[in-house]
């Protein structure tokens, strides 16, 4: 164990990441795409007081084509002490860690057919996250009775901070145990479902949990001395789920939270198809910092905030991913606006499921304004976790309340039956998902283009080559002539955009075609007032709105005097 001191010396000569063990999403090696990775069977031990771990993972995968080596991906922070391959150990130097990666050079060549286990024992002091989650790491903190308050938050870095893994979003281990090892008083929530608590001759106790098909950033470690409230809601389906929150104090406030697990349930059910882990469990953990989707043990820590549209956005949010993230989970980084954009725009889905009309359109229009049009939503290339996130590099903020405004669109344009058929077929793979029907997959931008094409029964690759593949808006031109108005479409690089426009004309709504982008409409005299795109179906430049957010960027540009 380190002393206060020497931990604080430790903490500031090891605050910065490696190169590869920061970025997350990097291309599989040839031999990690010659294995199916089934099982992680992962022991931590956690240790508040110095801020270290000790791990032992125990890998096990298929072999499908000949390999002599494997690769994984850990922190070089964690020093490993052992591997073993199939049972026997190997000399240390038959492994090495290079900037995150370790290279294993097995004893024997393995051949298509073969299993392989790889057991590693490592140690260390993870990574501590700078600003959770954007930031992310480890968080080591205390609650006010001064208590240790851990938790994990590594979607951007990667499962490679704290346990062995192939840090890829293409990966998902088939099952995955966890058992996780506290002091005395303390908690260990973690992602599926309980299969034991063993407490230990010394106080210590061990939590044991296992999951399958998790994403690999899901996994988390969550430590505290936590309450627990637990219920069970009824399916539409029939079957029934389980509902836990593990929280600190405020007893009343968790209630009221927990109050909001089954009818949010009853409207993603309704609306996008049956929970998918429904056979471990709907779970919340309240963490110190302020949230992340970790399958069915999302972390919550909005301090339980008012809102006006009733009800909590952060743990709605973040329970929207089970669904967007981690039932369907993105081939690439470039398609992360799957994960961000739906499970954004849910938020306002569920204010006008509960509220009517007003709250969707005010939530909108909250988001509008945060558009920033610097880099499409989608590239085209392959993208790590870090090009995507960062503004300077990316499209940042825009894979949230720009994806939304365009699922906002699409489902005007469409329609609600085909939007939310291609939706179903998105995340599940098929359009009818009953329990026990599906498991969970991998998709692309590409396909859902496709879905969406196939139940409107039209081609919309105009729609989303502008909305997706390019920065700018499209800007709707208008032009009076005499009792005429003349509309226009005006695009990045002229792409085509035959978007139909509602005009509204006293009290009537007429909707002109566009066709080819332009269109016309007749008014009753030449003074007559129109109004296009009265409902806000349309996500188009606003000059309004640059103004405003010009004017933003340069106040919080200015330095005080």
């Amino acid at each position: 164990m380190l002393g206060v001191l020497a931990l604080q010396r430790w903490l500031a000569t090891h605050d910065e990441l490696g190169t590869r063990t920061a970025a997350t999403g990097l291309p599989l090696t040839r031999e990690q795409k010659s294995v199916e990775f089934r099982t992680a069977d992962l022991s931590f031990e956690v240790f508040p007081d110095s801020q270290s771990i000790s791990g032992h993972a125990l890998l096990g995968f298929a072999v499908r084509q000949p390999i002599t080596k494997l690769q994984f991906d850990l922190d070089p922070e964690l020093p490993i002490s052992a591997i073993a391959a199939d049972g026997h150990p190997l000399d240390a130097a038959a492994w090495h860690n290079a900037d995150g990666q370790v290279s294993v050079t097995l004893p024997a060549t393995k051949r298509a057919g073969d299993t392989l286990s790889l057991a590693i024992d490592y140690a260390g002091h993870p990574h501590v996250a700078k600003r959770a989650p954007w930031e992310g790491g480890f968080v080591w903190s205390h609650t006010p009775a001064g208590k240790p308050w851990v938790a994990t938050a590594v979607e951007g870095e990667g499962c490679d901070l704290f346990w062995p893994c192939f840090d890829n979003s293409l990966v998902e281990v088939g099952t995955v145990a966890l058992h996780i090892t506290v002091p005395p008083g303390l908690a260990a929530p973690a992602n599926g479902r309980l299969t034991g608590i063993r407490h230990l001759a010394d106080g210590r106790t061990t939590f044991d949990w296992v999951t399958h098909n998790p994403n690999n950033y899901a996994i988390a470690l969550d430590v505290a001395p936590y309450s627990h409230l637990h219920g069970e809601a009824l399916s539409r389906f029939g079957n029934r789920v389980p509902l836990d929150y593990w929280y600190l104090g405020e007893r009343d406030k968790a209630k009221k939270l927990f109050a909001e697990f089954a009818p949010t349930l009853a409207f993603f059910e309704a609306n996008i198809g049956p929970y998918p882990f429904a056979a471990e469990k709907l779970g919340v953990v309240q963490t110190p910092h302020l949230g992340m989707e970790h399958q069915t043990i999302n972390a919550y820590g909005n301090a339980y905030k008012p809102a006006p549209e009733g009800y909590d956005w952060l743990f709605h949010h973040e329970f929207s991913h089970e669904w967007f993230g981690n039932q369907v989970t993105n081939c690439d980084w470039d398609d992360m606006w799957l994960h961000e954009g739906f499970g954004t725009y849910m938020q306002p889905l569920y204010a006008r499921w509960i509220g009517g009309e007003m709250p969707y359109h005010e939530m909108l229009w909250t988001e509008r304004v945060k558009i920033a049009n610097k880099f499409p939503i989608v590239s085209g290339h392959h993208q790590t976790e870090s090009t995507v996130y960062d503004p300077k590099t990316g499209p940042g903020g825009d894979i949230y309340v720009k994806g939304s405004w365009v699922l906002h669109t699409l489902r005007g344009l469409i329609g609600d039956e085909a939007f939310f058929r291609a939706t179903r077929r998105l995340v599940y793979g098929r359009p009818d998902p009953r329990p026990g029907n599906f498991t969970t997959r991998l998709s692309s931008t590409d396909e859902f283009v496709a879905l969406a094409g196939e139940e409107s029964r039209r081609d919309l690759k105009w729609f989303f080559d502008v909305y997706l593949r390019r920065a700018p808006l499209p800007r709707l031109v208008d032009r009076r002539d005499g009792n005429r108005v003349m509309l226009q479409w005006r695009t990045p690089g002229g792409l085509p955009f035959p978007m139909p426009v509602e005009v509204r004309v006293g009290d009537a709504i007429q909707t002109v075609a566009m066709t080819g982008g332009h269109g016309e409409l007749a008014l009753p005299s030449p003074a007559t007032h129109y109004i296009l795109d009265p409902d806000s179906k349309l996500l188009q430049q606003n000059d309004a709105i640059d103004r405003f957010r010009d004017w933003t960027t340069a106040q919080k540009d200015k330095k005080p005097d």
